[in-house]
């Protein structure tokens, strides 16, 4: 029998290493340029610990399939992520910065943990009837990681320095191992066959989760061009260019209220609600690209509406159409690709914003409705047991 597990104590956990993650990017780049003075250092390394979660996610989700105690690998991850940042932190200034960023790149191998890992063992702490609104209640700590963290950073690198804002990011990660290590056992597991593209493949094979994983993952590249354009939207039309970052705050809110809503309501099938998330944050960008500050304002808490539902959808239809034996590493496997979609947009969008800011807007505008739109089925196999 299944072992009772508190969703509180899930809950709990989850929040502590999503703040932790979320504090950490700002955190090494904030470290990375009081060290050395440098801005491309601090950006060099808040890449080095993202980008190699690309791959860490489907490594990650592989293992995690294949284990009867998931909990113990994922608070190990943690445990090496938490750590990992104090190691970066300490390499500082000490060694040669190629060697830190070398160790960034490693310690990012582990984050899918906090984002993929973490959500895909819901199943196996509440019962059936309880997954829709723990998958509502779980995309909320990530709207209230989003909220937080980076505000945390800033604080505390304020108050204690730029040192600090890591240590106490790290800490928040290890915090969760606890959690982590408790989480119930999956007995009677299934071999994973496929290797480490086998989520990659199922997610291919199956037509409900191409769809949601294109539209999110089109979702996230145009959040990412949002992202990268929010220094020129502060400098240009709020008075500053770090008034900009305070649009995602607005963003996180409006998430935690929509999923604060949806956890208590009975709303469409998950499948609609992710396609009119991305209807919604296309809307919402467009507004963003007429370039008044009230209209910025309110297509912040457009693309929040947006995108906290869209989460929570995109967790229900994971859990609906993946096998136990398969399903961290299609929860992993799409956090990597969200990750590299986001990085994608960030970079395509730096150009284009320097140029024309409505038309950096605009163009994040275009790549949300084409993720509306969907990956065409006749491009997705229709052998829906694959994989399994």
């Amino acid at each position: 029998m299944r072992r009772r597990y508190a969703l509180g104590a899930y809950l709990v956990g989850a929040v502590a290493a999503r703040v932790g993650d979320e504090m950490s990017g700002p955190a090494l780049m904030l470290a990375g340029f009081a060290v050395t003075g440098s801005a491309a250092a601090g950006s060099a390394l808040l890449a080095g610990v993202t980008i190699s979660a690309v791959v860490g996610g489907p490594v990650l989700g592989l293992l995690l399939d294949r284990v009867e105690r998931p909990g113990w690998l994922l608070a190990g991850a943690l445990g090496l992520y938490g750590g990992g940042l104090g190691l970066v932190l300490l390499g500082l200034g000490r060694v040669p910065f190629a060697a830190v960023l070398g160790l960034a790149v490693v310690v990012g191998v582990a984050g899918p943990a906090v984002a993929g890992g973490w959500t895909a063992q819901v199943p196996r702490v509440v019962s059936g009837g309880g997954l829709g609104r723990a998958n509502a209640l779980d995309a909320m700590t990530f709207g209230v990681a989003s909220l937080v963290g980076p505000a945390l950073a800033g604080g505390v690198a304020e108050r204690v320095g730029a040192a600090g804002a890591v240590v106490v990011a790290g800490v928040l990660i290890w915090v969760a191992m606890p959690v982590a290590w408790g989480l119930p056992r999956a007995p009677g597991r299934e071999a994973s066959g496929g290797g480490f593209a086998a989520g990659l493949l199922f997610v291919w094979g199956n037509r409900a989760l191409a769809r949601a994983t294109f539209t999110s993952v089109g979702c996230c590249m145009a959040q990412g061009v949002l992202t990268a354009c929010l220094p020129v939207v502060g400098e240009r039309v709020l008075g500053g260019a770090a008034r900009g970052a305070l649009l995602l705050s607005c963003a996180a809110g409006a998430g935690l209220v929509a999923n604060g809503v949806l956890a208590r309501l009975v709303v469409a099938a998950p499948d609609a609600v992710i396609r009119l998330g991305a209807l919604v944050q296309a809307a919402a960008l467009a507004l963003a690209a007429t370039g008044r500050p009230a209209a910025l304002i309110g297509a912040a808490l457009l693309i929040g509406a947006g995108e906290g539902p869209q989460l929570a959808a995109l967790f229900a239809v994971r859990h609906r159409e993946s096998p136990d034996h398969l399903r961290s590493q299609v929860f992993t496997t799409g956090a990597s690709l969200k990750i590299a979609a986001f990085a994608a947009g960030a970079a395509l969008a730096g150009p284009v914003a320097e140029h024309s800011l409505s038309g950096a807007l605009l163009l994040a505008a275009g790549v949300a409705a084409v993720a509306c739109v969907g990956v065409p089925v006749r491009l997705v196999s229709a052998r829906r047991g694959w994989g399994t």
